[in-house]
């Protein structure tokens, strides 16, 4: 069954970023309605498949290309979501492929360690981290979109890719919303942790605490230096990849090493 579930989900991914390439190529206006149904159609997919990925009787499976899948499952959910009210479908051009990439990853992946038992109390901090990691990776999604948006009207390019971007303006008042979020949600989960753990410090856990609060400090600075300072553009786009850079060396590098690196 759960393969099934991740095939279908992979193909309506593959599916709709076809159909949104292909329209783009004629110069047609995507329907959006039509979009949002098979976008919608897509997440459903892919949140059965994740939840047989993640749940079993022995607990929760957390290794990494199943984090991954969860992680583009919750992307798209977010962007879905906003995407109701602003034209930001242009995202789903890079988020579509990868998901269908990590869906198919973590199918064909295999635990690299047991499934494990979490109190709620250590779920509840596990769902903020993922949630903070998620909207931090959409942010930087938005923020690398920006810069090709800002090189493209620099140099008085107007390609078909260009044609479905919003102002420059609404890109950064969107890419904010993201950060203050992402950072709020980032806080809650620090804060969780230096609760519900034991041992927050612990030698497994101190590389992943460094990194996140490395990000955490990135993050709070731009968003001082927005409102203070008025920072936005490259500023802002640099300072959005330094901290998700961060998050990326914290939790993807932990998991590496401690997955793959040290079986």
């Amino acid at each position: 069954m759960t393969s099934l579930l991740a095939s279908a989900a992979t193909a309506v991914y593959l599916l709709a970023f076809g159909y949104q390439v292909l329209q783009l190529r004629k110069q047609i206006n995507i329907p959006t309605l039509t979009l949002q149904l098979v976008t919608a159609l897509a997440i459903v997919l892919h949140s059965q498949a994740v939840a047989d990925f993640l749940f079993s009787s022995e607990g929760l499976d957390l290794s990494l290309l199943k984090i991954f899948a969860l992680i583009s499952l919750i992307i798209n959910v977010v962007v879905f979501c906003s995407g109701l009210k602003k034209p930001i479908h242009s995202l789903n051009l890079l988020l579509f492929p990868i998901s269908a990439l990590s869906i198919t990853a973590a199918l064909v992946s295999s635990s690299t360690k047991s499934a494990v038992m979490l109190a709620p109390s250590m779920q509840l901090h596990v769902l903020l981290s993922i949630l903070a990691y998620s909207l931090l990776a959409i942010a930087a999604l938005q923020a690398a979109l920006m810069g090709y948006q800002n090189w493209q009207l620099k140099h008085k390019h107007q390609n078909l890719l260009m044609r479905t971007f919003p102002p420059l303006q609404s890109m950064e008042a969107l890419l904010f919303e993201l950060i203050w979020a992402g950072e709020l949600i980032l806080t809650l989960s620090l804060l969780s942790g230096f609760i519900f753990y034991d041992d927050f410090f612990a030698q497994k856990l101190l590389h992943k605490v460094v990194f996140s609060l490395v990000a955490w400090v990135f993050f709070g600075v731009l968003l001082w230096g927005r409102q203070v300072q008025g920072w936005r553009g490259k500023t802002a786009i640099r300072w959005t990849w330094a901290g998700f850079i961060a998050i990326v060396l914290g939790y993807v590098g932990s998991k590496v090493v401690l997955e793959f690196l040290l079986i």
